[in-house]
């Protein structure tokens, strides 16, 4: 091969990157996009610590979510419910795999298609304080209007959490002086030993997850009584949410595909396994009901 052969050789090795970039093709060793994928310590949907970790409902469908989108590096980051509202309004690339859609949040977040139901968010309270409660109470579900209304510190909640419009609504008109919002990571918790120390009457969450922190913390769950809230619907649909840019809308049309393969069977057995035997078949046979119903939702 002469001089110029040679050159000519050199200009092309030169040129075949750009050439590359041009035209949208991967280059070989090309570093990925990363996708954050932002995880609360939630019971049953996903478990931080103890021997059930990473065994929660969400926690064992990630590895699917990921392969739907292997064009991008996953980063899971651990967060609590504030720090991870603030990363995904502030994030161009993140998605939270647990979510419930509301209208505020569909403002300015991608929200795949449900994922799964659960039962909805209850009112937790010591049995020893039942007759306390007994006004409130009317066929074995709480008036949370009323219990909000009769005094200072009745209801723990975890702060930033979305419980669902139904329940939203009541907190937003509730006195000022009538909750106590707690921001940390373990945040049912600490509720549950602030309400065990007597500094707040009862607390918001879903069953399965009060039970699971009740356990972690030493408490009995035996010991606590758990109510549903008048006027809220018996299941509410928990979806994967997303930056609402570009990369954020590809990525929730990529992870619906997967969850149409999962949600009929999988999730539904998932879930049903945190709950207490006597609800189980009940929890399938809705469920599934619900998803014949409502196919495209």
């Amino acid at each position: 091969m002469g001089p110029r052969s040679s050159r000519r050789t050199t200009s092309v090795k030169r040129i075949l990157p750009l050439l590359l970039v041009l035209s949208g093709f991967p280059q070989v060793g090309q570093a990925k996009e990363t996708l954050l994928w932002l995880l609360r310590d939630l019971p049953p949907t996903t478990i931080f610590e103890g021997p059930q970790k990473d065994q929660g409902v969400v926690d064992q469908i990630l590895p699917a979510l990921f392969a739907s989108l292997p064009e991008y590096e996953h980063t899971i980051v651990h967060v609590n419910r504030a720090r991870g509202i603030q990363m995904l309004r502030d994030s161009p690339f993140a998605c939270d795999p647990s979510l419930m859609l509301t209208p505020q949040r569909a403002q300015w977040l991608a929200f795949s298609k449900i994922s799964f139901r659960a039962f909805s968010n209850g009112v937790a309270a010591l049995r020893q304080d039942h007759a306390s409660l007994r006004p409130f109470i009317q066929d074995g579900r709480l008036d949370l209007a009323a219990l909000l209304a009769s005094g200072p510190r009745s209801v723990g909640i975890v702060a930033e959490r979305s419980y669902g419009d139904q329940i939203d609504g009541l907190l937003g008109k509730a006195p000022s002086d009538a909750l106590t919002a707690h921001y940390g990571n373990s945040a049912i918790g600490n509720l549950l030993q602030m309400q065990r120390l007597g500094r707040l009457k009862t607390l918001i969450g879903y069953q399965p997850e009060i039970r699971f922190q009740a356990q972690q913390q030493g408490i009995d769950p035996s010991s606590l009584e758990f109510y549903p809230i008048i006027g809220v619907q018996k299941y509410q649909a928990v979806h994967v949410g997303c930056s609402n840019t570009a990369q954020g809308r590809h990525a929730i049309e990529r992870i619906n595909q997967t969850l149409l393969q999962l949600r009929q069977n999988r999730l539904i057995e998932l879930y049903a396994a945190w709950l207490e035997p006597p609800i189980r078949e009940e929890y399938r046979k809705d469920a599934l009901a619900l998803f014949r119903e409502n196919p495209e939702q």
